[in-house]
């Protein structure tokens, strides 16, 4: 049932943020949501232009997304990538025949001298995503990874040595002289609310508030900001988020979690298996939605999208009302 909200901004990264992106385009009316989109994650491979997760969020809003393997498109061939093996070309980043032709179209565009952005909201309304996708921003970051083998670049530990080596150390380069994009920062001025999905926070949140000028924009919205847990018992629904905030010496719980949004948060939605930290984070001044946070079809997305809504104009009309 779709709610009546009009300008939602969606922080994320990942397979979390995808399907958090999902379940929102569902819930919300035509043209009310905006997805801003980690960069760290983009990387170069045969001199194309690879941004995993935005285009894990095109294709999921478009519906052409694997959705067994969560990332890809659906039925794709993996051909080219059969031709550069034989050629003896590393090939442990699978890149099926259809993503490799978003990457030529967004390389070239880039050579033609248009931003990541225009290229970006380009791709997703040709290919029919259901919301507006903006990168964080148009300037190069990327993820780094301090291991016991040295500093590594983040798409070959993650899929090169499927997040084997233990992370010492985490760093964004590029972030600290990033711009955020102009389109992304009046996204954040314009919002009602501001949602940060269930995406890993260090590798797809952090360095999106490591750009210039993202975290003040959000410490100043006046939108109700509202975070979504990516932890359920302590555990990560997918990926390495528990192995790496436990090597960091991070506290591996959601509120461990949501002190990484130190400052920028109203309200925390956690799942029912970790009501036992209710407490410590409403001792933070969060208010709190425990309810259940996995997302195992678009249904289910839809599902908690329209009670993180719900929640969400609830807590609006408390503030409102306390205020008057």
């Amino acid at each position: 049932m779709p709610t009546s909200a009009s300008n939602v901004v969606l922080i994320a990264g990942g397979v979390g943020g995808a399907r958090m992106a999902e379940g929102l385009a569902r819930a919300l009316p035509a043209g009310a949501l905006t997805v801003i989109a980690n960069v760290g994650d983009d990387d170069d491979f045969y001199g194309l232009r690879v941004c995993p997760d935005i285009d894990t969020l095109i294709y999921t809003l478009s519906d052409r997304i694997d959705r067994k393997q969560g990332w890809g498109v659906a039925d794709d061939t993996v051909r080219a990538l059969d031709v550069l093996r034989t050629l003896a070309a590393p090939t442990w980043m699978k890149l099926g025949d259809a993503d490799f032709g978003l990457h030529i179209w967004r390389s070239w565009q880039l050579a033609a001298g248009n931003s990541l952005t225009q290229i970006t909201q380009e791709a997703a309304k040709r290919l029919g995503a259901r919301a507006r996708i903006l990168p964080a921003s148009d300037d190069p970051i990327r993820t780094k990874l301090r291991t016991a083998d040295g500093w590594m670049d983040f798409q070959p530990w993650f899929v090169g040595r499927r997040c084997e080596p233990e992370v010492l150390e985490l760093r964004y380069d590029g972030a600290e002289k990033a711009k955020a994009s102009t389109e992304a920062l009046a996204a954040i001025e314009a919002a009602e609310l501001i949602v940060f999905a269930p995406s890993n926070p260090l590798l797809s949140i952090e360095p999106i508030l490591g750009i210039d000028g993202f975290r003040s924009a959000i410490t100043a919205s006046r939108a109700l900001r509202i975070g979504v847990s990516p932890l359920i018992g302590g555990k990560a629904v997918k990926g390495p988020l528990a192995r790496l905030l436990t090597g960091l010496g991070i506290e591996t719980t959601t509120t461990g979690v949501a002190e990484r949004y130190n400052g920028l948060l109203d309200g925390f939605a956690i799942d029912t298996q970790d009501l036992v930290e209710t407490d410590d984070l409403q001792e933070r001044g969060l208010s709190v939605l425990p309810t259940d946070i996995l997302m195992r079809n678009p249904e289910d997305a839809e599902r908690l999208a329209v009670e993180i809504l719900t929640w969400a104009a609830a807590l609006q009309g408390h503030c409102e009302r306390a205020a008057s």
